[in-house]
C-alpha cells in the first residue's frame, strides 16, 4: 500500500475513532437554553395567569413577561460533540454539570426544591404587591421544613406557627436561629406553637388561633464546617393571610425567578390603567416581601428567549446587569431594577415615553 494511502486511511480511522469517541463518552456537563417566556398578565393554558377573587380589578394590555430556561436533566449525561456544540452554540450555555445538580442531587429532589421555590416566590410576589398597594397582609413566622433524622422531626412539622422561643416573641424567621443557637448543642431549647391543623382551622374559620403548644427539643451540632452551632432542624419561613384570593395558574414551571414579574403583574390588575400602555415588557428576578429583586441564573438565556417572542425591555435584577450587558440581543433595552419601586418607576417612564433617563445595565 503506498505510504500516502495509509496515511490517510490511518487519519480517516482515527477521525473515525475520536468521532466515536466524541459520541458514546460521557462528560460531566450539562446545558442550559433560553425556556418559555408567558405573560402573566395574560392566559396559559386556557385560564389567566392571574386570577383575583373578592377585590375589583382592572382591564390590562400589553406585555409583563416572566421568562425561564431550559435544562438537561440530572440523569441525562451529555456527550462530547454535544457539549461541544452547546459551547459553540450562541444561545445556549454549558456548565459543570454540577453547577445544576450540585452534591448528587436527583432530578426529583432538584423539581422538589424548585416547586417550594417558585411557591414561595408566589406568596412573596403577593406580599410586595399588596405592600405597595398599602393592602394590610397579616403575617406569621411557620417551621417550612423539617430535616429528616433531626431532633426536631416528629416534634415540629411543616406549617406550624412559631410564636416564641424559650419565652421570646418571634417575629421574623432570623430570630428563630439567633434564639437557638444561643443554646450549646445538647442543651434544650423550648418552642411555643400554634399546630398546623389548628393553624388551618382557625383560617377558615376566619378566627383567631387559640391552642399553642410548648415543645421542648435537644438541639445538636450543626454538619457545617468551621464553627460548631446549636441547631434543631428545621428552617423558619413566613406564611400569610391576604384580604382577597389571588391565585397563580403556571403548571410545570419551577424556581424562584418570576417574583419580580408575578409582583407587576398582580399590581396591575388591581391599578387602573396600564402599567406598560401596551408595550412589551419582559424580565426576571427574585423578589421578597418588603419589595427588594434579586440576582437569578441563565440571565443570558432569558434575554435572549425574551427578544425572540418580541420583548422590547427587558426588567434585569442589578446583580445581573454586568452579565446580561455582555451579550444584549439586538432591539431589547436592559433596564436595572434593585426594587419592586424601581420597576414600577422604570414602567411609568416607558409609558411617558421618556426613556432617556432609564437606568439602562451596561450604561
Amino acid at each position: 500500500m503506498p505510504r500516502r494511502t495509509a496515511t490517510m486511511l490511518a487519519s480517516t480511522l482515527m477521525l473515525i475513532a475520536l468521532l466515536c469517541a466524541g459520541v458514546f463518552i460521557p462528560v460531566p456537563y450539562a446545558e442550559m437554553s433560553p425556556g418559555p417566556t408567558v405573560n402573566t398578565l395574560g392566559d396559559h393554558d386556557g385560564e389567566p395567569v392571574l386570577q383575583i377573587a373578592g377585590k375589583k380589578t382592572y382591564p390590562t394590555s400589553g406585555h409583563l413577561n416572566m421568562t425561564t430556561v431550559r435544562v438537561t436533566s440530572a440523569d441525562y449525561r451529555m456527550n462530547l460533540v454535544e457539549a461541544v456544540y452547546g459551547w459553540l452554540a450562541h444561545d445556549n450555555k454549558v456548565v459543570p454539570h454540577e453547577t445544576l445538580y450540585p452534591d448528587g442531587k436527583t432530578e426529583e429532589q432538584s423539581t422538589q426544591e424548585n416547586a417550594e421555590e417558585f411557591s414561595q416566590s408566589q406568596e412573596s410576589a403577593k406580599v410586595a404587591a399588596l405592600k405597595e398597594l398599602d393592602v394590610p397582609v397579616k403575617s406569621w413566622v411557620i417551621v417550612s421544613t423539617v430535616v429528616k433524622d433531626s431532633p426536631a422531626e416528629d416534634k415540629l412539622h411543616a406549617g406550624d406557627v412559631i410564636k416564641a422561643v424559650d419565652g421570646t416573641a418571634v417575629k421574623e424567621p432570623a430570630d428563630v436561629a439567633e434564639l437557638v443557637t444561643k443554646h450549646k448543642p445538647g442543651q434544650d431549647v423550648r418552642f411555643t406553637i400554634v399546630p398546623a391543623k389548628e393553624q388551618a382551622a382557625a383560617e377558615k374559620e376566619k378566627r383567631t388561633p387559640t391552642r399553642t403548644q410548648d415543645i421542648t427539643i435537644t438541639t445538636t451540632t450543626s454538619d457545617d464546617t468551621g464553627e460548631k452551632r446549636a441547631i434543631v432542624g428545621i428552617s423558619a419561613g413566613t406564611d400569610h393571610t391576604f384580604p382577597f384570593t389571588i391565585d397563580i395558574k403556571l403548571a410545570d414551571v419551577g424556581g424562584p425567578s418570576a417574583g419580580l414579574m408575578f409582583a407587576l403583574g398582580i399590581y396591575d390588575k388591581l391599578t387602573p390603567g396600564s402599567l406598560t400602555d401596551g408595550k412589551f415588557v419582559a424580565g426576571t428576578g427574585t423578589i421578597d416581601d418588603a419589595g427588594k429583586v434579586g440576582p437569578i441564573g441563565g440571565i443570558e438565556m432569558k434575554t435572549v428567549g425574551a427578544r425572540a417572542k418580541g420583548a422590547q425591555y427587558f426588567l434585569t435584577p442589578t446583580d445581573n446587569c454586568a452579565a446580561a450587558a455582555e451579550d444584549t440581543p439586538d432591539g431589547l433595552t436592559l433596564i436595572k431594577v434593585g426594587t419592586i419601586e424601581d420597576a414600577l418607576g422604570a414602567l411609568q417612564d416607558i409609558r411617558s415615553g421618556d426613556t432617556a433617563d432609564l437606568p439602562k445595565c451596561g450604561k
